[in-house]
């Protein structure tokens, strides 16, 4: 056991939880960004009490079924380094929570505090009629737009059969498996259609910076990261593409997240606006459908070269 089991109340097991984890010297980033949060997550989940509620006694005992529930999981956190959400396979977006498993990166996305306030004040205040989540995974942004606009219609695609399996769970979870369509296809490859708004969170992590990251990070799927060597493989090709699938006021918002340096570079004459956030993200940039045609060149030139063009 990890814990110890007698006469712990939910305020201590909290805090035996974050010692443990604080010990473990682990790192965070897949819904918290310390010990204690996720301390806090993880005892509640294990308890079936709301994360995201207050008003929860602090001093409520833990049945002993419980804490070696805790312990299990624990032993998945800490020996398998396991992000905490693929282990209780469960992950909060926009103030919902996603089912979560390996062939879906966890959500984490800055792209949340757009959709919370309606996309202001880029998109009409009636909302868009058209969106298009291009690199759905979990489809936990596409599903948060389906909440945020209830008269869109929205499209999700991914390459990844075994990502749009977690999707349509999640649809039927929130109830919006009739509003949200899901289309397998390699970025634009077998969409058709026009959009208001497209929104795309790709894969942007140049191949040597995957391996820099926390060892969290490497039980994602590869697929969900590998963005090329320089990390805009697919984000040119968005880019190529994107104003062919844009209505003609039509806007696309898309995460390249620690590749912006990089595309600013390649790309000095674009007309990037670089969203800001109050509650922490960056590397998201917004353009507008004619900004995206007039400067098709330029992104032409920055594809010339690469293996996969779209």
């Amino acid at each position: 056991m990890v814990l110890a089991v007698d006469k712990m109340n939910l305020s201590e097991c909290v805090k035996a939880v974050q010692r443990r984890l604080e010990q473990a010297g682990l790192s965070y980033g897949h819904g918290t960004d310390n010990a204690a949060d996720e301390a806090a997550w993880l005892v509640l989940h294990c308890m079936g009490l709301p994360v995201d509620a207050g008003g929860v006694d602090a001093r409520q005992p833990v049945p002993v079924s419980v804490v070696q529930r805790i312990d299990e999981c624990l032993e998945q956190r800490i020996e398998r380094g396991l992000p905490l959400a693929y282990v209780i396979g469960e992950a909060w977006f926009c103030g919902l929570p996603f089912t979560v498993n390996r062939h879906v990166l966890v959500p984490r996305s800055p792209i949340a505090e757009l959709i919370q306030t309606g996309f202001q004040p880029w998109i009409a205040f009636d909302g868009p009629g058209d969106i298009l989540d291009l690199c759905t995974g979990s489809g936990c942004i596409a599903i948060a737009m389906a909440k945020a606009f209830p008269d869109a219609s929205l499209t999700a695609s991914d390459v990844s059969q075994k990502a749009l399996a977690v999707a349509a769970e999640n649809c039927i979870r929130h109830a919006v498996e009739n509003r949200v369509r899901l289309a397998r296809s390699d970025l634009f490859d077998r969409l058709t259609g026009t959009y208001d708004l497209i929104v795309s969170n790709p894969p942007y992590v140049a191949h040597a910076e995957r391996w820099n990251l926390p060892a969290e990070y490497r039980h994602e799927p590869t697929m969900g990261f590998d963005g090329g060597t320089d990390g805009l493989d697919l984000v040119l090709r968005i880019l190529h593409a994107a104003g062919d699938y844009l209505k003609d006021n039509g806007i696309l918002i898309m995460e390249v997240g620690m590749s912006e340096p990089q595309l600013v570079a390649l790309l000095p004459e674009l007309p990037f606006l670089w969203l800001e956030f109050e509650h922490g993200g960056q590397g998201v940039c917004l353009l507008e459908k004619h900004q995206l045609v007039s400067s098709r060149p330029q992104i032409d030139r920055a594809l010339t070269g690469r293996k996969h063009v779209a």
